[in-house]
C-alpha cells in the first residue's frame, strides 16, 4: 500500500466502551459507516455518524469516535500516510457526507483475502487500486464544483483578510443561501465554518513544520486576537498552540 501512500485500511464491528481518540493524526483519515450508529469528533464537535455516511479526517486535527450504548457500529476506514496528496496542506476534502461504502468495504476484504491466502502483489495491486478509487469517488465532487474550487482557492491565498460570508458568495458570484447550500452538501459545514477549517489546518501546519512565532501565525490566519486563536485552535485539535508545537517537535525528534 506504501505505492499509494495509504498506511492501513480495515473493516470493524464494535460496541461500547469501544473509544478512540487521536491528537497526533499525521494523516487524512477516511471513516464510512456501514450499519448502526456511532459518534464522530469532527471540528471540535461530535457528531452522529449512522449507515451510508462518510467522514475525512485531515491531519493535524483532533480526531476521535466511539461506539454508543444499546448499538452495534459497523464501518470501514482507509488512513493514510503524511506524504499523501490527501494529507497535504491544500487538500480541500469532504468532512462528512452521504455515502454508499459497500463497495469500499468489499475492496477492502479483497484486498485482506488476498494478502491472507496467495499474497500475488499484482492481484494486491487491483484490490489497492480499487479502494483509491472509492476514496476518489467521494472526495471529487467537490473538486468538480468550479465555483467551490475558485473560491477556496482564493481564500487559501489570503487567509488574514477579515472575510465575510458575502465576500464568499460573491467570489462565489452566487447568493449567500445558495453557497451555503452547495458547501453543506459538499463538505458538511457552512462557508465560515469551512474558513475557520482553512485557517486551523494552516495554523497547524506552520507549528508543525516551521518555528515562526505563535503571534505570527496568528495573524498570518485572520487572528488578531491571539486568545481568540488559542481557544478555536484548541477546540478543533485538542491542545492550545503552544502544547501543540512541543508534541510535534517531540515526535519529530522520536522518529529521528
Amino acid at each position: 500500500m506504501a505505492s499509494r501512500q495509504i498506511s492501513h485500511v480495515g473493516v470493524g464491528d464494535a460496541a461500547p466502551p469501544y473509544r478512540i481518540v487521536r491528537t497526533r493524526l499525521t494523516g487524512t483519515y477516511v471513516h464510512a459507516t456501514l450499519g448502526g450508529e456511532g459518534r464522530i469528533l469532527l471540528d471540535g464537535r461530535w457528531r452522529p455518524h449512522r449507515a451510508g455516511m462518510v467522514s475525512l479526517a485531515p491531519a493535524h486535527v483532533l480526531h476521535a469516535f466511539h461506539a454508543i450504548p444499546s448499538r452495534r457500529w459497523q464501518y470501514c476506514w482507509v488512513r493514510y500516510m503524511p506524504s499523501s496528496p490527501r494529507s497535504a496542506i491544500g487538500f480541500i476534502a469532504p468532512v462528512m457526507a452521504r455515502f454508499d461504502a459497500e463497495p469500499l468495504r468489499h475492496a477492502i476484504l479483497g484486498l485482506y483475502r488476498e494478502v491472507e491466502t496467495r499474497a500475488d502483489s499484482g492481484s494486491a495491486m487491483l484490490w489497492i487500486d480499487l479502494i483509491e478509487h472509492y476514496i476518489t469517488r467521494f472526495a471529487e465532487p467537490l473538486q468538480r464544483e468550479d465555483r467551490l474550487r475558485s473560491v477556496w482557492e482564493s481564500v487559501q491565498q489570503d487567509l488574514d483578510r477579515p472575510w465575510t460570508a458575502g465576500d464568499l458568495a460573491s467570489l462565489a458570484n452566487i447568493s449567500g443561501e445558495h453557497l451555503r447550500r452547495l458547501c453543506q452538501a459538499s463538505l458538511g459545514r457552512s462557508p465560515m465554518q469551512q474558513l475557520t477549517y482553512l485557517r486551523i489546518q494552516h495554523a497547524a501546519h506552520q507549528l508543525a513544520t516551521t518555528q515562526t512565532k505563535i503571534e505570527e501565525i496568528a495573524l498570518g490566519v485572520g487572528y488578531n486576537n491571539p486568545f481568540a486563536f488559542s481557544n478555536t485552535f484548541k477546540r478543533m485539535t485538542g491542545f492550545r498552540p503552544s502544547h501543540f508545537r512541543t508534541r510535534r517537535q517531540s515526535d519529530r525528534e522520536s522518529d529521528a
